[in-house]
C-alpha cells in the first residue's frame, strides 16, 4: 500500500508541476513574467534571503536544536534549495501576483541548480550532487511547461485564456492528492519525529524563512507576500534528488518529505491571512 502511495504522490507532483507552470504561462504574457528581473535590487534581495540567509537560519537551527546526521542534512539539504511550483498555488491563495511568484521561480530554479552542486558539499561533505541530475527535471517540469504556455498565449491568446482555468483546476486536484497521499505513505515515520521532537527543527527552519522573505519583500503588499510565501516554501523536488543521490541513509528523504509536509501545514494558513489582509482594505 505504501509504494502505490508513493507512486501517486510522485505522479501527482509531476502533474502539478506542469500544470501550475503551464496556468501561468497560458494566463500571462513574458513581459509581465520577465520585467520584475530588470529590478537588480529586488533580485538581489531575493538571492540574499534564498541563498544566504535561509541556509544560514537553518544551520544556526541545527546546532541549537542538534539531529542525528541523516535528519540534519535533510533540513540543510531543504534549506539550500529555492525555487517551489507550490508557490504559484500559495499566491493563488493569498491571492498576490501570480505572475510575480512565476518571475521568482524563474529566478531561484536556475541559481539552485548552479548553486547547490558548489555549496551543498562544502556543508555536508559526504554528499556528492549533481548539477544534472538537479537540472533535467526542473526544467521539464517547470521551466519548460512556462515557456510553452507563454509560446501559446503569445500565439493563439484566446484558446489560451480558456485552457488557463482548466490547468489550474487540475494543479489544484493534484496539489490535493500530493498532501494526502505523501501523509498516508509517511504516518510512522511523522508520528516518530514528532516523538522525538525533530519535527520542531523543521517548523522552524520554515517560520523563519518566510519572516525573513517578507521582511526583505520591500515596501509593495504583493512583493513581501510573495518573497515572503517563496521564500519559505522550498524545492522539495530539488532536495529529494539531492537526498537519494548524495545520501544512503533514507532517514535524509524522510525529513525533506516531512519539511515538505510542515510547509504545507503552515504556509496555506499563512496564505489564507495574507488573503484577508488583502481585503482589509477593500472593505
Amino acid at each position: 500500500m505504501r509504494t502505490v502511495l508513493t507512486t501517486v504522490a510522485d505522479l501527482a507532483v509531476l502533474l502539478f508541476a506542469v500544470t501550475s507552470m503551464l496556468s501561468v504561462g497560458l494566463t500571462h504574457s513574458a513581459r509581465q513574467i520577465l520585467g520584475p528581473l530588470r529590478d537588480l535590487w529586488a533580485v538581489a534581495r531575493a538571492l540574499l534571503a534564498n541563498f544566504v540567509l535561509v541556509p544560514l537560519l537553518a544551520l544556526g537551527i541545527v546546532r541549537l536544536w542538534p539531529l542525528d546526521r541523516p535528519l540534519e542534512a535533510g533540513l540543510i539539504l531543504v534549506a539550500m534549495s529555492a525555487g517551489a511550483p507550490f508557490l504559484i498555488k500559495l499566491s493563488e491563495v493569498a491571492r498576490s501576483d501570480v505572475a510575480l511568484s512565476a518571475t521568482l521561480l524563474v529566478l531561484l530554479l536556475p541559481v539552485t541548480v548552479l548553486y547547490a552542486p558548489i555549496a551543498v558539499p562544502r556543508v555536508l561533505p559526504e554528499a556528492e550532487v549533481s548539477a544534472g541530475a538537479l537540472a533535467v527535471p526542473l526544467v521539464l517540469t517547470m521551466l519548460l511547461p512556462l515557456a510553452a504556455g507563454l509560446l501559446l498565449n503569445s500565439r493563439w491568446p484566446d484558446p489560451a485564456r480558456r485552457w488557463g482555468p482548466v490547468a489550474r483546476r487540475v494543479s489544484t486536484l493534484a496539489l490535493v492528492l500530493i498532501v494526502l497521499a505523501t501523509t498516508l505513505a509517511n504516518i510512522p515515520t511523522i508520528v516518530t519525529l514528532f516523538a522525538e521532537g525533530a519535527i520542531v527543527p523543521a517548523m522552524l527552519v520554515v517560520a523563519g524563512a518566510f519572516v525573513i522573505g517578507y521582511l526583505l519583500g520591500g515596501r509593495d503588499r504583493d512583493a513581501r507576500a510573495v518573497l515572503g510565501l517563496g521564500t519559505s516554501q522550498r524545492n522539495i523536488a530539488a532536495a529529494t534528488v539531492m537526498a537519494t543521490q548524495g545520501f544512503v541513509d533514507n532517514d535524509t528523504v524522510v525529513m525533506v518529505i516531512v519539511t515538505s509536509l510542515t510547509g504545507f501545514a503552515l504556509l496555506f494558513p499563512v496564505a489564507a491571512v495574507l488573503r484577508r489582509r488583502e481585503r482589509v482594505p477593500a472593505a
